[in-house]
């Protein structure tokens, strides 16, 4: 069982109960989901996720003024909800998971992944924003939300970043894309430069990663998930598979010390025109040159605010 379902089931088993017996005067002004940090808001959990900050829980976000008048005697009743009726031991947090779930201000656990109490609703306030903690923000179910609150912003965050944020983020990837992966590997490794050329190509990967991303208009999430979640987005599925042939193609590559890494560079160049392929159907490029380096003036044009297309345009 992964962890979104399970802290589902902890809550209608137990959590209901709690709320309608002992806060029967604020259920309808409490949140409940789980959403935010761990593999199991974004439903990547397994076996391996279960040695830390794993284990039946849930959140409940509450207005200010709620908190302040019952988040201390919520906390106590939810850390004394028996988790073990249902199979599974407590949820052991470690230093880091501290806070993750339980009682939380809905304005806080916002503040806390983007900056902000509410919403982003200026470009430069959208821009200040690391794509993996919106998606750390939107991950997850609510499972009820009488007060509406709590999933007006994340209603507002799923929306996605603004049209011209997007587009300055796409043409940036297409740049860091191409120098890294169509430009700088292949120069460094055949150079023998080994630890350049993996530092490049990681790079590759990481922008590669973001740009499918942003063609779905989906986040991002952390590093060590990003290539996980491709498997599921409706666009550039393709790619999944790419990368991983990438990675296996490079080491091989490097284990044998070969002299050349033409199947790497092939590989590199089919996810190049995967991406080209995407952007030209999206209306963002109509040049048919593989290097994406090519299409960031074509992809810049399309932004409408004057301020944000006169920034460099490798600079999100």
């Amino acid at each position: 069982m992964n962890g979104l379902t399970l802290a589902k089931m902890f809550f209608e088993s137990m959590g209901v109960g709690m709320l309608e017996s002992d806060f029967v005067s604020y259920r309808d002004r409490i949140a409940v989901g789980l959403v935010g940090e761990g593999s199991e808001c974004f439903g990547y959990d397994d076996s391996i996720s279960r040695d830390h900050d794993w284990g039946p829980s849930f959140c409940m976000w509450l207005t200010d003024e709620d908190y302040n008048e019952i988040g201390v005697e919520l906390q106590m009743a939810y850390d004394n909800l028996d988790p073990t009726a249902l199979g599974y031991g407590r949820r052991i947090s470690t230093s880091e998971g501290v806070g993750r779930v339980g009682v939380l201000r809905a304005k806080d656990f916002y503040r806390k992944f983007i900056g902000l109490p509410r919403a982003p609703t200026t470009l430069s306030e959208w821009r200040r924003i690391p794509e993996q903690y919106l998606a750390s923000a939107t991950n997850g179910e609510v499972f009820l939300d009488p007060l509406g609150e709590f999933s007006k912003i994340r209603a507002d965050l799923l929306g996605f970043y603004p049209e011209d944020i997007r587009i300055k983020k796409i043409a940036a990837r297409a740049a860091a894309i191409a120098q890294s992966g169509q430009y700088n590997y292949l120069r460094c490794a055949r150079r023998g430069e080994l630890v350049a050329a993996a530092l490049a190509l990681s790079e590759f990967i990481a922008k590669s990663c973001s740009m499918i991303y942003l063609l779905n208009r989906k986040y991002m999430p952390f590093y060590k998930w990003m290539h996980r979640g491709i498997h599921d987005l409706a666009r550039l599925q393709e790619c999944y598979d790419l990368l991983l042939t990438l990675c296996e193609s490079h080491y091989l590559c490097s284990k044998l010390n070969k002299p050349t890494y033409s199947r790497t560079e092939k590989i590199v160049e089919d996810i190049c025109i995967c991406i080209l392929q995407e952007l030209q159907i999206q209306g963002l490029t109509d040049l048919n040159s593989t290097f994406l380096l090519d299409h960031c003036p074509s992809i810049i044009s399309h932004i409408q605010d004057k301020e944000l297309r006169k920034i460099h345009f490798m600079l999100d």
